[in-house]
């Protein structure tokens, strides 16, 4: 079955940007962005691509790399040249799981979507990007992937290495699991004093989105520090992540594809530190 099957095209006509509700809905989508660097597409899969993402997610939560661990916001190592209450030598407990994007096959529900013609367009006329500056992540294990979480599980604060993240949700946890973010607060540089505030509870810019199954959304995760809190109950939450980057031919470094996946392959340390911009990881 083809993408057009699994998205919502009657309500969201991505594959026509004549129309003029597709040109509504990027004008929105922009709003939503300019605010606060996210945006959220209600009810963007169809209910048949809804049961058929969830089910390819079930049926390949067995390969999801389960890690338990201390991180820091970068995903860096300890610095001890820093002062000790900077924000890179906090460090938390992370407990999550994510199946890698090689798990995923061309003719599975998650790559037609991802594959479907116009997808890719719409999503980069929503980030208002030109063409030379917004390219599909370029990491086999990362592009297409499911974030899997269950009872205790949780994302600590941190900021992400690609700059467009694109989401879907697939299936929610009994409880918990909101997604909580403070919007473009490393826009403008590090700004450390903020991303402290942050991290000890005292900022006033924390946002906090429950999404639905079968929601996108768009987010700008390289310049706004976010969670997703801990979980309770027996059914795992399940949430698609689409990558896109800035630079062509990026992938994770080293150090993070190993924490989030396990395993690091050569094209990894081929391009390390090929970055778009200055920020630590």
């Amino acid at each position: 079955m083809s993408g057009e099957y699994y998205i919502n095209l009657d309500r969201y006509p991505i594959d026509k940007q004549n129309k003029e509700s597709f040109v509504s809905l990027v004008e929105k989508v922009r709003r939503d962005l300019a605010k606060d660097g996210c945006a959220v597409v209600k009810g963007f899969l169809s209910e048949t691509g809804l049961k058929a993402a969830v089910a390819e997610a079930d049926s390949v939560a067995d390969k999801a790399h389960r890690s338990y661990n201390s991180t820091n916001i970068y995903f860096t190592q300890d610095d001890e040249a820093l002062p000790a209450d900077h924000p890179a030598r906090q460090f938390y407990e992370r407990s999550n799981a994510f199946i890698p994007a090689d798990n995923f096959a061309p003719e599975g529900a998650l790559r037609q979507i991802y594959d479907f013609p116009g997808f890719d367009d719409f999503i980069r006329l929503c980030l208002d990007e030109p063409e030379d500056r917004f390219f599909r992540y370029a990491d086999p294990l990362a592009d297409v992937i499911v974030n899997t979480a269950g009872e205790g599980n949780g994302f600590p604060w941190h900021f992400d290495t690609n700059n467009f993240t694109v989401t879907l949700a697939l299936q929610n946890a009994e409880q918990g699991g909101a997604f909580e973010y403070a919007p473009m607060i490393r826009k403008n540089g590090e700004n450390i004093e903020e991303v402290s505030r942050v991290l000890d509870g005292t900022s006033e810019k924390i946002h906090t989105l429950n999404l639905e199954p079968g929601d996108l959304q768009l987010f700008r995760g390289r310049y706004s520090l976010h969670r997703v809190a801990p979980l309770s109950g027996n059914r795992p939450r399940h949430v698609a992540i689409f990558s896109y980057v800035e630079q062509e031919g990026m992938c994770g470094s080293p150090e993070r594809t190993r924490q989030l996946y396990g395993r690091v392959l050569p094209i990894h340390l081929e391009r390390a530190g090929l970055r778009a911009d200055d920020y630590v990881d």
